[in-house]
């Protein structure tokens, strides 16, 4: 992962560097060798109890590291409305950790208050971007902030879509003031899948708007092969 510095942000939060995933697995050896590592990137949900290990945890590199929260579960694509239990929850984190960045995924995962562990891929229609432009907008305004917004690793596209995946999320961010988090890998699946050209979606994002880079891997499932 890695973040740049841009016009549009009002202080570098989060340093200009390369940063990491932070894991469980990772807690004590990070406070106990505390690496050359520019900043941690962590999942919200995954420390939205009030107390607890994994909390504490992150308190205590916090004081030595810049945190990015990314989120998984807001569902901003759902036709449900947004969590506002979801909103609250993050909202707290975010002034106990004083996050550097917040970022969620430009995917829907829940349907009639049920939710589900995929990140489903919205239709890119004129009609979407008003919707969620506005749920974006709502989002920020509830946490107080801009959020970054990320392109997701998709296995289906809509017959409906009007809109290059690339420039549905410049128009977004252009409508919303919101950033973009430009996940490449996701950039090279979805292109793989649907047969997209990855070098244009690429020149064809909006780099004054890209507020975190991630970088990350795949693995390659071809019809027929078994399950090992």
């Amino acid at each position: 992962m890695v973040h740049v510095q841009h016009r549009f942000m009002t202080k570098p939060a989060i340093p200009v560097a390369a940063g990491i995933g932070l894991r469980s697995q990772h807690y004590k050896d990070v406070l106990e060798a505390k690496p050359n590592v520019g900043w941690f990137e962590v999942h919200s949900e995954n420390y939205f109890g009030k107390g607890g290990a994994p909390l504490h945890f992150l308190e205590k590199i916090r004081e030595d590291y810049p945190i990015s929260l990314h989120g998984v579960g807001m569902s901003l694509g759902s036709v449900d409305a947004l969590d506002v239990r979801y909103l609250t929850r993050l909202k707290e984190l975010m002034a106990r950790i004083e996050p550097g960045l917040v970022s969620e995924h430009l995917s829907w995962s829940s349907f009639g208050g049920e939710f589900f562990n995929d990140l489903a891929p919205v239709p890119y229609t004129e009609e979407t971007l008003v919707y969620l432009a506005d749920r974006v907008s709502q989002v920020q305004e509830a946490l107080g902030t801009w959020i970054l917004v990320e392109n997701p690793s998709s296995y289906l596209e809509y017959a409906q879509s009007t809109y290059q995946e690339q420039d549905f999320l410049n128009e977004l961010a252009r409508r919303t003031g919101c950033g973009i988090l430009l996940d490449v890998n996701n950039v090279y699946v979805s292109c793989q899948n649907h047969g997209w050209d990855a070098y244009g979606y690429l020149q064809g994002i909006a780099a004054e708007r890209v507020g975190e880079i991630h970088l990350a891997g795949h693995t390659v499932n071809k019809v027929g092969d078994k399950a090992s």
